[in-house]
């Protein structure tokens, strides 16, 4: 194989569609020339010329053989090396498999940004769970010791109270002045003595004035006050009337007439006093 067979092994393939396109720059040129032609010719005038030529030669001879070339070898065949097929997928396949590539994508993205957001809002849930469960033992603590608090507060009221009530008892059993078989809590009696009645009535008795005859035995209950020293305070009143208004009036006037009564054996005077008096048959 000579070098030109190599060249044209390895040559480029020749350019598609070289003869169209010189064909028709021919024809672009021929049109051309016949325009230009056309636009010189109509401005001369049309020149007749007349001439005559006369060949002649003086002994015939006959012309050389022309020169003939070889014809030219003919070319070896080219062989073109071409590369593997490759799989050709079509512009709509392209573009639909990107479409679910991209869909594939948008939806694990979507994914995970719900996984993110479903831990999140676990993580916070089980944060406030915890806050609320140490705000409850918090909130117990507290009650706990809130009750504990009022608990001891009341013992120590119960035995303050029973404190000051021993030591009332105490004082008063050291301060009593009731016989040794009086039962009574209280440091003195607080009513009057057995005899005190009777000595009121021998006061206020001789001061009733009632002449007229009464029938049967009413009885009139009244009630005045006293002063500490023993004067008799603001008016007496009726308390229970004896039916006998006579009567009634006539012992009211005796206490106020009275204006004083005597003390009692332990020198005391009773605030109130409450009497019953009925008539003294002759």
């Amino acid at each position: 194989m000579n070098a030109t067979a190599d060249r044209l092994e390895f040559a480029p393939p020749p350019t598609p569609g070289l003869a169209r396109a010189l064909l028709l720059a021919i024809a672009v040129h021929a049109l051309l020339m016949v325009a230009l032609t056309a636009g010189l010719s109509w401005r001369r005038e049309a020149e007749l010329v007349s001439a005559e030529a006369e060949l002649w030669s003086a002994v015939p001879s006959e012309a050389a053989p022309k020169l003939l070339e070889p014809p030219p070898l003919p070319a070896p065949p080219v062989r073109r090396v071409e590369s593997p097929a490759e799989p050709k997928v079509a512009n709509a396949d392209i573009a639909i498999e990107r479409e679910k590539q991209r869909q594939l994508h948008d939806k694990e993205q979507q994914q995970k940004k719900a996984q993110l957001e479903l831990n999140k809002k676990r993580e916070q849930e089980k944060r406030d769970k915890e806050r609320k469960l140490a705000e409850d033992q918090r909130l117990a603590e507290q009650e706990s010791k809130r009750k504990e608090t009022l608990a001891a507060q009341e013992r120590a009221k119960r035995l303050e109270t029973q404190r000051q009530e021993n030591i009332k008892r105490l004082t008063g059993l050291a301060n009593a002045s009731g016989t040794s078989g009086a039962s009574g809590s209280a440091t003195q009696s607080s009513g009057p003595s057995a005899s005190y009645g009777a000595k009121l009535e021998a006061r206020i008795r001789p001061n009733i004035v009632f002449g007229d005859d009464t029938a049967g035995n009413p009885r009139a209950v009244v009630l005045f006050n006293a002063a500490p020293d023993g004067t008799i305070v603001g008016k007496p009143r009726l308390k229970t009337p004896s039916g006998n208004k006579g009567w009634d009036d006539a012992v009211l006037r005796a206490i106020e007439k009275t204006e004083s009564i005597p003390r009692d054996i332990d020198g005391r005077v009773p605030a109130l006093v409450e009497m019953g008096f009925t008539p003294k048959r002759q």
